[in-house]
C-alpha cells in the first residue's frame, strides 16, 4: 500500500496483469519502472488472500523462491540492489524464518545487495 501512495503505476499495472491473465501465475514477476533508475517488482507469491479450509496460509514459498530468482536476474542485468519489506509475512501469512533463507539463497548468495525494511 505504501508504494501505491507514492506511485500509482505498479498497482495499476498489477491490476491490468491480473485482469488479462497473461502469464499471471504463482512465481511470476512483473517489473514496473517508476523512476529513471527505480523499478517495482510485483511478485505473485500467494494463492488467494485467506487461509484455506485446512487453515493453511496463502503464502507459497516455492513461488516466492521462483519470483526472487527472476528478481535476482533482473538485478544482475541492471546492476541494481533490492529493497523490500519482510515480504510474505503480512497478509500472506508467511513466516520470516522460511522467507529469509530464500532471500539469502536467491539474492545474497548471488551477490545482490539486499535491504529488508522492518516496519
Amino acid at each position: 500500500m505504501a508504494i501505491s501512495k507514492r506511485w500509482k503505476k505498479p498497482e495499476n499495472q498489477y491490476r491490468e496483469w491480473f485482469k488479462s491473465k497473461d502469464g499471471f501465475e504463482l512465481g511470476k514477476v512483473q517489473f514496473v519502472q517508476v523512476e529513471e533508475d527505480l523499478w517495482v517488482a510485483n511478485l505473485i507469491g500467494q494463492h488467494k488472500i485467506n487461509k484455506d479450509e485446512n487453515g493453511n496460509a496463502p503464502i507459497r514459498y516455492d513461488a516466492i523462491e521462483d519470483g526472487l530468482k527472476e528478481v535476482s536476474s533482473f538485478a544482475k542485468v541492471n546492476n541494481a540492489s533490492v529493497h523490500m519489506p519482510r515480504i510474505g509475512c503480512g497478509l500472506a501469512g508467511g513466516k520470516w524464518e522460511m522467507i529469509e533463507p530464500i532471500i539469502l539463497k536467491t539474492l545474497s548468495e548471488n551477490n545482490i545487495e539486499v535491504t529488508v525494511y522492518d516496519f
